[in-house]
């Protein structure tokens, strides 16, 4: 299996595609692993002439986990109230950083890349950091880390907040309950719902983790103002039925990036439903070739 590391923490990844083919960096939201990039859904990337790259974020999946750290949330939210140096592992800059090893290991200069959710805070974060790595940018479902923006609505914010279980079993039954709230409304499947999740816990489930990671996303703070300067091209997606992350997020996003597209989807929740990848593919797929056709190289 490859990996690549990034000082201590090892990095699982994967690739789908020619390595000929115009790059395309994959990156997940909060607790979710490589796979929840369906293997469908890399293939019409594939189709549309990418070469894709998906990998599993620190603390989720097989890539390295920090344990010897124990977040406490109630504890970094006060830290940013105050003002005050937040104790955490790591941000998401940190976790960027990461998303760069891997593409140092494939050899790979500069690429497309497209993030959803926390992994749409990310790859700001990388247009922020590194935009000499990249060609173009996709944030989906996503927001810039401000807190009159983006927020969950009440319900769904309980629900989320509250534990994970521990079993199988349970994990599955939470993620229903949870994802029949934010999903999108026309495509919420149980079925399908229990069939990802329970893949997902088989392969590696560590709640800890998705606290280490969130802890990261609050630590990071906002990232409107820096934003502004960011002159890679940029695509932001939302689904106007997004309850888990308000479409708010994604307005703010794009409003805050110079020459930023705004596209948002009708009947889309925080979820990429196989109704929408059609849809998605052929946004992001297009971005893409406008903005190698605008690059000066």
């Amino acid at each position: 299996m490859p990996f690549v590391t990034n000082d201590d923490v090892e990095l699982y990844y994967e690739t789908f595609g020619s390595a000929d083919a115009e790059p395309l960096l994959l990156i997940n939201g909060l607790g979710s692993q490589c796979i929840n990039y369906d293997v469908e859904l890399c293939q019409k990337f594939v189709d549309n002439g990418f070469f894709v790259i998906r990998f599993d974020n620190r603390d989720v999946g097989l890539s390295s986990k920090l344990d010897d750290f124990t977040p406490h949330l109630k504890d970094v939210n006060a830290a940013m109230r105050e003002g005050s140096e937040p104790n955490v592992p790591y941000r998401l800059s940190d976790m960027a950083n990461d998303a760069l090893k891997v593409l140092d290991a494939l050899g790979v200069d500069a690429t497309h890349v497209v993030g959803v959710s926390m992994g749409g805070m990310i790859v700001q974060q990388l247009a922020i950091d590194h935009p000499d790595r990249l060609k173009s940018v996709t944030s989906i479902m996503s927001t810039t880390g401000d807190r009159d923006v983006g927020q969950a609505s009440r319900e769904v914010a309980a629900l989320f907040y509250a534990p994970p279980g521990q079993d199988r079993d349970s994990v599955i039954e939470r993620s229903q309950a949870l994802e029949a709230l934010y999903t999108s409304p026309t495509e919420y499947d149980p079925n399908r719902t229990a069939q990802r999740v329970g893949a997902a816990f088989d392969r590696c489930f560590c709640p800890r983790g998705i606290a280490r990671q969130l802890a990261a996303v609050i630590a990071s703070g906002s990232r409107s103002e820096r934003l502004h300067d960011v002159r890679v091209p940029t695509l932001v997606l939302h689904g106007r039925a997004d309850t888990l992350i308000d479409i708010s997020g994604g307005v703010r996003t794009a409003g805050s990036i110079p020459g930023a597209r705004f596209v948002a989807i009708e009947g889309m929740g925080h979820d990429l439903a196989p109704r929408y990848w059609e849809t998605i593919v052929t946004l992001i797929s297009d971005h893409a070739r406008e903005s190698s056709d605008a690059s000066p190289d």
